[in-house]
C-alpha cells in the first residue's frame, strides 16, 4: 500500500468538548485492547491511537476509514458529529503538524512529541503498528526536531505548566506561605508543580493510590508524600491542587470541597485538573472562593501568548509541507516498485525461455559464444523494451499519480504482493529513530514482530 491509504479519524480541543473527548480517551491496559481491535479488523493493515488531554486520534493504514470511525462511535455515539477526518497526504501532513506542536492547544509545546512518541511505541509493542507507521513516525519525529531547531517556535508559553502557574499568579500573586498538593502522579501534574514551585510555595505535597509511586514522585518535586486516604483533610491544608490521575471518575467532588472550604474557613483555594476524563467535578466551581480550571479553561490563557509566534509558526509550517510531500514521494515511488519487479522477472523469464526453445532447436550448429549472442540479444530486447514503461512508471509515482502502477499491474496479470524480493529502502537523511535497547514506552524492540521487517 502506497502513503495514499493512510486514514485519520479523530476529535481534539478543537473540534470536541472535553465532556465528548474524555468519554474516548484510553491509556494503559485499555489502550492495548483497542489497538487490538483495531488492527484485527478487516482491512486494517496497521494502527496508531493518539491519546491525550487534548485529543484522540485514530491512524490507520487500511481500505478505508470504517475501522477507525468505529473506534469512536461504539465508544461514544455522540462523538459523530465531532469527528475530523483526513486520508493520505492529509492525514501524513496532520500527524507531523501535531508531533511539530502546530496543532496544540499550546502552540510550540513540548510535551506533544513525547506523548506521540510513546503513543507509537505502544502500537508497536502491540503489533498494531508495523513497518510502514516506523518509517512515517520516525519521519514525524524527524520534522518536530527540525521545527525545534530551525524555528524559535519554542519561546514563550509554551507547555501547560506554564500555563498553570500564569493561572495561579493571576489569583494569589506569588505563593510564599502557601502549599501546593499534586493529587496523582501523572506527567504533567509534576512539571506544573515543579514550575509552581518558582513561585515561592512553602511546601509541595504529593497524595497518589500507589504509595511506591507517590513517594518517588515526591522526590522529585522536592515535597513530602501523604496517603491517598488523607486526601479530604489535605484540602484544608494546601492553597493549590493539581489533579492529573488516570481514574475514569471525579476525585474531587463538590461534597468534598464544601467540607473542605468550611474547614479553610474560606480561604481560596485553585483546583487546576489536568486528567482526560477529568479528575474534579465541574460543579466545584459553584462554590466560593474555589477557583477550578480544567485543561479546556486554559485556552483563555493561552490565547494570549499565541499571537507572538504565529511567524514562527509559518515558517514551521513551510517544513511540515516539504516533509511530507518527500515522504509522500518516497513511498508512492516504492508502490511502485513491486509492480516494475515483477514485469521485470516476468518479462526475463520469457527471453530466457524462447532462447533456450531457440537453442535447443539449431543444436549443436552454435558454438558457445553464438549461444551467449543469443541469449544477449533476448535480454536486450527486454530491456529495451521495458525501459520506457519503467521510466514512466517511476515518474508517475514520483509525482504523485499513484494509478499508474496499478493500471500496469491489471494490464499485464501483475500481483504486486505475490513473491519478488525485498527492497531495500532509499537512503536519505537520517531520522531521529527509537534507540536500538528500547521502544520509546520502555518496551523491547523484541516486543514487536513488526520489526521483522523494518
Amino acid at each position: 500500500m502506497s502513503a495514499r491509504h493512510v486514514f485519520l479519524v479523530g476529535l481534539s480541543h478543537k473540534s470536541a468538548p472535553i465532556e465528548v473527548r474524555e468519554r474516548v480517551a484510553l491509556s494503559g491496559d485499555a489502550l492495548k485492547d483497542a489497538l487490538g481491535q483495531l488492527r484485527a479488523r478487516d482491512g486494517v493493515r496497521e494502527a496508531l491511537v493518539v491519546s491525550t488531554c487534548n485529543r484522540v486520534e485514530v491512524y490507520v493504514q487500511a481500505e478505508g476509514d470504517a475501522a477507525a470511525r468505529c473506534f469512536f462511535t461504539e465508544r461514544a455515539p455522540q462523538a459523530r458529529d465531532h469527528l475530523y477526518v483526513k486520508a493520505g497526504p492529509d492525514a501524513i501532513r496532520h500527524l507531523f503538524r501535531v508531533s511539530a506542536s502546530l496543532d496544540s492547544m499550546v502552540l510550540g509545546e513540548q510535551q506533544i512529541l513525547g506523548q506521540v512518541k510513546e503513543a507509537y511505541g505502544l502500537a508497536s509493542a502491540a503489533q498494531a503498528a508495523g513497518s510502514f507507521f516506523s518509517r512515517l513516525c520516525n519521519r514525524a519525529f524527524a520534522t518536530a526536531k527540525r521545527v525545534r531547531t530551525e524555528t524559535d517556535i519554542g519561546r514563550g508559553t509554551t507547555s501547560m505548566s506554564q500555563v498553570a502557574v500564569e493561572l495561579v499568579e493571576k489569583i494569589f500573586g506569588d505563593l510564599r506561605g502557601r502549599a501546593i498538593l499534586l493529587a496523582g502522579a501523572g506527567k504533567m501534574g509534576a512539571l506544573s508543580a515543579k514550575a509552581l514551585a518558582s513561585l515561592g510555595a512553602d511546601r509541595i505535597l504529593v497524595t497518589n493510590r500507589s504509595k511506591e509511586r507517590g513517594a518517588g514522585l515526591a522526590a522529585q518535586v522536592n515535597g513530602e508524600f501523604r496517603e491517598w486516604d488523607q486526601l479530604q483533610p489535605l484540602l484544608a491544608e494546601v492553597d493549590v491542587v493539581i489533579v492529573s490521575t488516570g481514574a475514569p471518575t471525579f476525585v474531587l467532588t463538590r461534597d468534598m470541597l464544601g467540607k473542605a472550604m468550611k474547614a479553610r474557613r474560606h480561604r481560596s483555594i485553585c483546583l487546576i485538573d489536568l486528567a482526560v476524563p477529568r479528575n474534579v467535578d465541574p460543579a466545584c466551581a459553584e462554590l466560593a472562593d474555589v477557583y477550578a480550571y480544567d485543561v479546556d479553561d486554559m485556552q483563555r490563557v493561552v490565547d494570549s501568548t499565541q499571537e507572538a509566534r504565529k511567524g514562527e509558526a509559518l515558517r514551521a509550517e513551510a517544513i511540515v509541507e516539504a516533509e511530507v510531500l518527500a515522504f509522500v514521494r518516497e513511498r508512492d515511488t516504492r508502490a511502485a516498485l513491486p509492480v516494475l519487479v515483477q514485469l521485470r522477472r516476468r518479462a526475463e523469464a520469457i527471453a530466457r525461455a524462447e532462447a533456450a526453445r531457440t537453442l535447443s532447436q539449431v543444436g549443436g550448429k552454435l558454438d558457445e559464444r553464438g549461444r551467449r549472442s543469443v541469449e544477449a540479444m533476448a535480454q536486450a530486447i527486454v530491456n529495451k523494451l521495458l525501459h520506457p514503461p519503467t521510466a514512466r512508471l517511476k515518474q508517475a509515482a514520483s509525482s504523485g499519480d499513484g494509478a499508474l502502477p496499478g493500471v500496469v499491474a491489471d494490464l499485464f496479470g501483475i500481483d504486486p504482493s505475490d513473491g519478488g524480493p525485498a527492497l531495500p529502502e532509499r537512503p536519505g537523511r537520517s531520522a531521529e529513530t527509537v534507540p536500538r535497547e528500547g521502544r520509546p514506552d520502555g518496551t523491547p524492540r523484541a516486543a514487536a514482530s513488526s520489526e521483522r521487517t523494518q
